[in-house]
């Protein structure tokens, strides 16, 4: 289907699953391929291992009955692999190599998967407002999270990811420096910040000497920041607010798509100074040929590719700053856009795909392992981040060692352990309220469901019952009767 040396453009929008997914050539703008029944939500949309496309399916029920996630092999014309999220996603990220997968919710809960096994890792409570946009660092080693507050959160996927050992106490008091040192150890929220003043619009990493990334809000303005320190670099601030940002490596070029359907371009200089420096609006270039607000920048090997609220995809030549080619999309505003190889769109079988048949992607799981919670720290920040002193105000309830302790305790009558048992019995009853909840909703969404199913059946037999009769009349009249 596709030929190797040549890319394709994969666009999809947010507006119904009737669109669905489109795929371009990138040369020579034909249609090569359409993927029907697909409405992902912005930066919902990516392509993992090169393998398959995955998206983040728009709820417009809110929260109610949960969320999807739906994976569709490249070079198989199967039905996509569907996965039930307990709420909605947002956006979507996965590692370069394709390890694993997160998701943020309007909640402000993240999650986090390995794609392999489809195991759900870790389930926090990342932000206080919707999650807007999630990225990897190039090495997977940090998460990087905005919300729709203007906040900016660094995680550390090592401290995400690691179960300390179980804690066995010889005696009835505590070592605070023990406790102190795991706390530490546990922090994963690396750097975080609230310099935007309002809701973050993308994010995206560079690599070099060092690695920086940038952030971009709808409060007009963009920010470099160093991400090993998470020092502010430089501030890019624009005449409008900025919807969608790319980066030029090559170059050393930022690209910012305004609300105005303009897209500025402006340098970048990495230098770390103890004040931050601001770039003035008279400073950029523009690119201009959308009329509606840019929903998406990406680039292809040597092109700059936009879309717009305006139902067009742009192929910019970054060289000369023109539009070279415009694809249409009447069917709806294209949200997300992704570039790849147009040999993953091969229909023969190779060995790739019977290396794929062999390690299909399983399901992911709606909901973590108990071996896994129960043997997990679980923090619970109550203001979440750092102050300056780098204090955090930290409750840690670790269900073995906790309970142990607390029977030791209660044996000589401490009001410690019956306060501490009371905390917890009260959060176990707030939890299974939550839990009830969620199962009303989910069977209120599922008799919904089944009711729609029923009035489709009803209706399709309707429509077929007149040719199916005609057809019973005619094979009466034609048989003949038997003496």
């Amino acid at each position: 289907m596709g030929q190797p040396g040549r890319e394709a453009l994969v666009v999809c929008s947010d507006e119904s699953m009737k669109i669905g997914i489109t795929v371009w050539d990138v040369d020579t703008g034909d249609e090569i391929l359409k993927i029907p029944s697909c409405a992902a939500s912005p930066y919902g949309f990516l392509c993992l291992r090169n393998q398959c496309l995955a998206a983040s399916l728009v709820n417009r029920h809110g929260s109610l009955g949960g969320g999807a996630i739906f994976m569709w092999a490249l070079n198989k014309p199967h039905p996509p692999r569907r996965s039930y999220t307990m709420e909605a996603m947002g956006p979507i990220s996965c590692t370069k190599d394709g390890a694993y997968l997160a998701g943020g919710a309007p909640s402000g809960n993240a999650y986090l998967w390995e794609v392999r096994s489809g195991r759900m890792l870790k389930m926090w409570h990342a932000h206080y407002k919707s999650i807007k946009c999630m990225v990897f660092s190039d090495d997977g080693f940090l998460l990087i999270s905005g919300s729709d507050d203007g906040m900016i959160c660094v995680w550390s996927m090592t401290r995400l990811l690691k179960q300390t050992s179980e804690l066995i106490h010889h005696s009835d008091q505590l070592d605070q420096r023990l406790i102190e040192m795991e706390l530490r150890s546990l922090r994963s929220l690396l750097h975080y910040s609230l310099e935007h003043k309002s809701s973050v619009t993308g994010l995206l990493t560079i690599s070099g000497g060092t690695t920086f990334f940038v952030s971009s809000s709808l409060d007009a303005t963009c920010k470099v920041w160093d991400l090993g320190s998470g020092i502010l670099i430089q501030t890019q601030v624009y005449p409008q607010a900025v919807t969608a940002i790319a980066f030029h490596p090559g170059e050393q070029l930022l690209f910012a798509g305004s609300i105005d359907g303009r897209i500025f371009v402006s340098p970048l200089k990495f230098l770390l100074l103890e004040d931050h420096f601001i770039v003035g609006e008279d400073q950029h270039s523009v690119l201009k040929g959308h009329n509606g607000s840019i929903t998406a920048l990406a680039f292809s090997a040597s092109h700059l590719i936009s879309a717009s609220e305006d139902k067009t995809v742009c192929l910019w030549d970054v060289t000369r700053r023109v539009s070279i080619r415009r694809f249409n999309h009447k069917k709806g505003v294209v949200t997300n856009l992704v570039v790849i190889r147009q040999s993953s769109l091969l229909s023969e079988v190779s060995n790739c795909q019977r290396k794929l048949k062999k390690d299909r992607m399983p399901s992911l799981e709606k909901y973590p392992q108990l071996n896994s919670l129960s043997m997990e720290m679980v923090i619970l920040l109550q203001s979440c981040f750092f102050n300056k002193d780098d204090q955090c105000s930290i409750n840690i309830h670790r269900t073995k060692s906790l309970f142990r302790h607390m029977s030791e305790l209660q044996q000589e009558g401490t009001p410690a352990a019956m306060q501490m048992k009371a905390d917890i019995n009260m959060s176990q009853r707030t939890w299974a309220s939550q839990m009830t909840k969620h199962v009303m909703e989910i069977n209120k969404h599922l008799q919904s469901r089944l009711l729609d199913l029923m009035q489709c059946r009803i209706l399709w037999y309707k429509e077929i019952d007149p040719v199916s009769t005609k057809r019973r009349k005619k094979r009466k009249i034609e048989t003949p009767a038997l003496q």
